[in-house]
């Protein structure tokens, strides 16, 4: 079984460039707006904020160090939240490029994805018909020919890279097999426990959203990981919330936020980051569950502390 699970960890995915363009006015893009929604994303229940960086001029995917200086700082000044950096950044970014904020910023947290893997975003052509920016309809188009590269010798770089960062990893594995690539990183003892698994549904490439979805991650998980695990999820899109809710019934820990779903009901925008993390926070509480604080999630994950990172 999965390490006992006093309270659940909530994570807000701020302003994603993987998953979602910028085909909502509400998404953040400058620096003030995202420190502004990862503040209140806090406030409302988030334990941890994942962050991603954007050109503020177009909103345009970018893993320059000075973005994220930007607001890092200023989120540390004002909450105890836990901050965890991508190492995704792009499918278009090489793996050097999307590790900088990391070796720069030595956060607590980093997402590190478990494997290369098709990342077809270009069904989000049929619903959006106008964007902001010149970018986006060719970073959709393109999505049907693109691979998101993390091979074995990349998340061995990165892993080792940080090793001696203390920085603890989210592990987002978007279907069966990435399970596997972390089992095989723990086995050759590069992985640490415990280990902070996040499972990603909806992602055309990765695994689906049918409920038996979860529960067979969710028992390879437990299969290979025992109670060296906390099991998180991700549900893309409209399948947020109905996934969060299966999970957190289960003893799960759960992620929102804009960069997985830009939606607030049935064709309904959501206005900010704060709405989906009120909104899970309030199913929680519905379910007799507690959500755990910043100090929660440090205390359960093992971090090593808001005072040892370079930011």
């Amino acid at each position: 079984m999965a390490a006992p699970q006093e309270k659940i960890i909530v994570t807000c995915a701020v302003t994603g460039a993987i998953h979602t363009p910028t085909m909502s006015p509400y998404l953040p893009i400058t620096a003030g707006q995202i420190a502004e929604e990862a503040v209140a994303a806090a406030q409302a229940g988030a334990a941890i904020v994942h962050l991603h960086a954007r050109q503020p001029d177009n909103g345009q995917p970018s893993q320059d160090p000075e973005l994220f200086q930007a607001f890092l700082p200023a989120i540390a000044e004002r909450s105890d939240v836990v901050i965890n950096l991508t190492t995704g950044g792009a499918p278009t970014m090489l793996v050097q490029e999307r590790l900088q904020p990391a070796l720069r910023f030595k956060p607590e947290v980093a997402s590190l994805n478990m494997g290369s893997m098709n990342f077809g975003l270009y069904p989000m052509l049929n619903r959006y018909t106008q964007f902001q920016h010149d970018w986006e309809r060719p970073y959709l188009e393109g999505s049907e020919d693109r691979v998101f590269r993390n091979t074995f010798k990349d998340i061995r770089y990165i892993l080792e890279s940080c090793a001696d960062h203390g920085t603890r990893f989210e592990i987002e594995c978007y279907d069966t097999s990435h399970l596997y690539t972390a089992a095989h990183f723990i086995d050759r003892g590069i992985l640490k426990p415990p280990f902070f698994i996040q499972t990603v549904f909806g992602l055309l490439g990765g695994i689906g959203t049918h409920p038996d979805d979860v529960m067979h991650m969710r028992r390879t998980a437990e299969r290979l990981f025992g109670q060296d695990y906390y099991w998180s999820v991700l549900g893309a899109g409209r399948s947020q919330i109905p996934i969060a809710t299966q999970a957190a019934a289960m003893g799960g820990n759960v992620r929102v936020g804009l960069e997985d779903s830009l939606w607030d009901g049935p064709g309904r925008l959501a206005t900010s980051n704060t709405q989906q993390v009120r909104r899970i926070v309030s199913i929680l509480q519905s379910l007799n569950l507690a959500v755990a604080t910043p100090d929660d999630a440090r205390r359960m994950l093992q971090l090593k502390g808001r005072g040892a990172v370079a930011f």
